[in-house]
């Protein structure tokens, strides 16, 4: 087995003990913030970016469509808000765990995100290392060491 990068995967990593890869689909408005997090993301053996959405609408088509594990997905949108389509996501995919992601602090959006069923809450700002952590904790899936 290979990961998205074409390196085999890391010893104690989900792919090479057997276990899957946890589907991501990104969903924000900025073409250049998701492609930083692909970029950031393919670096991590667990993870696989299967899409991407520039708006809620899309989204939740993609979500559909893609069947992701977890959706990461900007709280500030054009046409269908983040926080207007959690609860249209977790309809439609009850299985998949979504990840709010914002430029707002946490102080000021991460509870509306939470009460409207987002698995997790990021500040735009505090790192990859933040965001693959909370695509684990929002699968149940810690990350493993050698």
């Amino acid at each position: 087995m290979t990961s998205v990068t074409g390196r085999p995967p890391a010893a104690g990593t989900l792919a090479s003990v057997g276990g899957s890869e946890i589907r991501v689909l990104l969903c924000d408005d900025a073409p250049g913030f998701r492609a930083l997090l692909r970029y950031a993301l393919a670096d991590d053996p667990d993870v696989i970016v299967v899409g991407e959405a520039g708006d809620g609408e899309a989204g939740l088509a993609a979500i559909g469509a893609l069947d992701p594990d977890v959706v990461l997905l900007d709280i500030s949108m054009p046409r269908l808000q983040g926080l207007d389509v959690i609860g249209a996501m977790r309809a439609c995919a009850p299985a998949c765990r979504i990840v709010a992601l914002s430029g707002f602090t946490a102080a000021e959006m991460a509870a509306q995100a939470l009460a409207r069923g987002a698995h997790a809450y990021v500040e735009k700002g505090t790192g990859v290392m933040a965001i693959r952590d909370a695509i684990r904790a929002a699968v149940g899936t810690p990350e493993r060491s050698a």
